[in-house]
């Protein structure tokens, strides 16, 4: 028969892993804002220890009752994230649009790196934006602030992202937004092919869909953008890649990129210099 003392001494054995050493990896991994499960992942694929993600909330918890902060690191995604798809004229009007029936297997099935998705996202009152791109095998993110989402501006600020890595850009797929109208002359500078994904198929660019939401964390909605900094959205976005992912086994979009690249787009971006 297992007694109490015997539970309890099972608990101490499991509660002593966590030692000054790795609270303090822990804490640092959640100022980065990092979640628990990002965290016991990436200590696990380091070899430094095994950890289930809830030992962390635990501790988080217990921080919290105790008078910390460390609860407030964690991010809430509680709330629902609806695509913002407007009005219907501007859904229209796109020349030449292809839709995303036509791209090819290779890009769908995210056998390499290049084939990227893309978006604004839009400030509060409809000031300011963030046009936001996100690559289907790495997860890697890049984002640029604008003063609005006019076409040549979003154009402007997509090339001036990719032209560092412009031989890792395969494919670009699109919501229907008017932003996005000068795709053709974008296709042609980067010489790659563009699609479109099917009104109010959000999934069908689910990766960008999902990072957007990530970066609404940084940049809410109920925050106009007119006044954000490139230095602001950079942060941000260094942070993103940053983060240990469990869909790239716990490696982060920057080493992912870099093993399948041999880019350190941190550097290349100027990121690293900015942080």
């Amino acid at each position: 028969m297992i007694s109490c003392l015997d539970l309890l001494g099972d608990y101490k054995a499991k509660a002593t892993k966590l030692t000054g050493y790795i609270e303090a990896m822990i804490e640092n991994y959640l100022r980065e804002d990092w979640s628990p499960e990002q965290i016991a992942g990436r200590l696990k694929s380091d070899g430094i220890i095994s950890l289930h993600h809830e030992t962390i909330y635990h501790y988080i918890l217990v921080d919290k009752k105790v008078g910390g902060h460390l609860y407030k690191y964690l991010r809430h995604q509680n709330k629902t994230y609806r695509k913002r798809y407007g009005h219907a004229r501007n859904r229209t009007g796109i020349p030449n649009r292809v839709d995303i029936d036509e791209r090819p297997d290779v890009a769908n099935r995210r056998e390499r790196v290049g084939d990227w998705e893309a978006d604004t996202i839009i400030g509060k009152n409809h000031k300011g934006a963030i046009v936001t791109l996100d690559d289907r095998k790495s997860k890697l993110r890049l984002a640029f602030p604008l003063a609005g989402k006019k076409a040549e501006a979003v154009k402007d600020a997509m090339l001036l992202l990719f032209k560092p890595i412009q031989s890792f850009v395969e494919t670009i797929t699109f919501d229907n937004g008017k932003e996005f109208t000068q795709h053709e002359k974008l296709a042609k500078e980067l010489k790659c092919s563009t699609y479109f994904a099917k009104p109010y198929h959000s999934w069908e660019r689910g990766q960008n869909e999902n990072a957007n939401g990530l970066l609404r964390q940084y940049f809410p909605k109920a925050m106009e953008l007119t006044g954000v900094t490139i230095k602001q959205v950079f942060d941000a976005v260094d942070k993103l890649n940053s983060r240990p992912r469990k869909c790239l086994d716990f490696k982060t979009p920057y080493e992912v990129f870099e093993k399948l690249t041999g880019i350190n787009v941190r550097n290349l971006m100027g990121y690293a210099l900015m942080t």
